[in-house]
């Protein structure tokens, strides 16, 4: 997201998500959330983990304070007993001095995820990677492993995923049609004819040998321990839902696409009776838009598009925010709870937080926000 936010739409959608969930930090009058340190919670993009511990565990972006753009210097880690008082237990991961790092400081760190693997005892972060001075070029995914869920993680590498690979449902035909697709042919993007080439795979085919883009992005672990990276890929045109290795630090080869040339990120993924759902946004900067949802009998697909799961008054903006995770509900067995996040885009630091319990509708999410 990168436009500006207004100030009076996080003020006031913090105070009316407020009342709506009381399993949450008391937001002061301006929408901040407060730490025990006084300071505001400086964890975005990421997710919330319980262990038997007891303890709540919360990885997001560090942005670095008063420095406006996309600058950032690790990922924090914020722990609960209760969701409602956050200690601030510092950087995880931190960006590396050295310059030659894929990880130097200065490069861009999103959409962090923290899984813990059953099999190896590790803790596992995937996390969206831009190179330092590259922009948003490299559209990377990057890996870093832990043995305590408090850190320090180590950087292990970063790359595009599944080179050399066609999606798992691509038969014969599929694969000779992508590679008939020739990006020279269209001097103008966005027209029908460009569209149609995008669904047939033509940035599939042009990222095939150096492995295929990533960007914002979430880890879910469905119910047999098979982790899946889910993410913005072909310049964030089309989801790709990629199957992890046992120990979740690398890709089987084994990947869908969901929604080709549907433009979609911020993917936020669970399941309730049987049903995958997936919460997306579409892709407008740092300026918040509608929600989109998609639900599938199966994590690899097909995904049918369904309604906007928001109700009621700010729905079209999906309240000011943008989905970063859904996470279990303490309060209620079963449930879930949407995390999201509202930009300040000039200071990312002080981007406000948004969690929305999610109701169920004729068997459908539902996003709304009471007064």
């Amino acid at each position: 997201m990168k436009t500006k936010l207004f100030s009076t739409l996080v003020c006031v959608a913090c105070a009316l998500f407020s009342l709506q969930l009381a399993a949450q930090p008391t937001p002061t009058a301006d929408g901040l959330w407060l730490a025990d340190d006084g300071e505001h919670i400086n964890c975005h993009g990421g997710n919330i983990i319980r262990l038997s511990d007891g303890v709540y565990y919360w990885y997001g972006e560090h942005r670095v304070q008063n420095i406006p753009g996309t600058t950032e210097d690790g990922i924090s880690l914020y722990t609960s007993t209760d969701l409602k008082t956050w200690h601030n237990e510092g950087l995880v991961l931190k960006a590396s001095a050295d310059t030659l790092s894929d990880i130097a400081l200065g490069c861009i760190m999103e959409r962090p995820k923290v899984v813990y693997n059953e099999k190896t005892g590790k803790y596992v972060m995937l996390f969206h990677l831009e190179l330092k001075g590259k922009g948003y070029a490299a559209a990377r995914v990057a890996f870093a492993v832990a043995d305590n869920p408090k850190g320090p993680f180590t950087f292990l590498r970063s790359l595009r995923p599944n080179p050399g690979k066609w999606p798992a449902d691509f038969k014969k035909a599929d694969k000779k049609t992508a590679k008939a697709q020739n990006p020279s042919d269209y001097s103008k993007w966005w027209t029908p004819e460009w569209r149609v080439a995008i669904e047939k795979g033509m940035f599939l085919n042009r990222d095939f040998e150096g492995g295929q883009m990533s960007r914002d992005m979430t880890v879910y672990i469905d119910d047999d321990g098979t982790a899946y990276h889910i993410f913005s890929s072909e310049d964030n045109l089309t989801l790709h839902l990629a199957e992890l290795t046992d120990d979740y630090l690398d890709y089987t080869g084994r990947y869908w696409r969901i929604a080709p040339c549907g433009q979609n990120e911020a993917p936020t993924l669970f399941k309730k009776d049987g049903t995958y759902w997936l919460i997306t946004s579409g892709c407008t900067g740092w300026a918040p838009n509608e929600a989109r949802m998609f639900k599938a009998s199966k994590i690899t697909g097909p995904w049918e598009q369904v309604a906007c799961p928001s109700r009621g008054e700010g729905a079209k903006t999906t309240f000011g925010g943008q989905g970063t995770y859904v996470m279990s509900d303490p309060a209620r067995p079963g449930e879930f709870i949407f995390m999201a996040d509202i930009w300040t885009p000039k200071q990312l630091s002080h981007s406000r937080h948004l969690w929305i319990p999610i109701k169920f509708e004729n068997g459908a999410p539902v996003l709304e926000v009471q007064k």
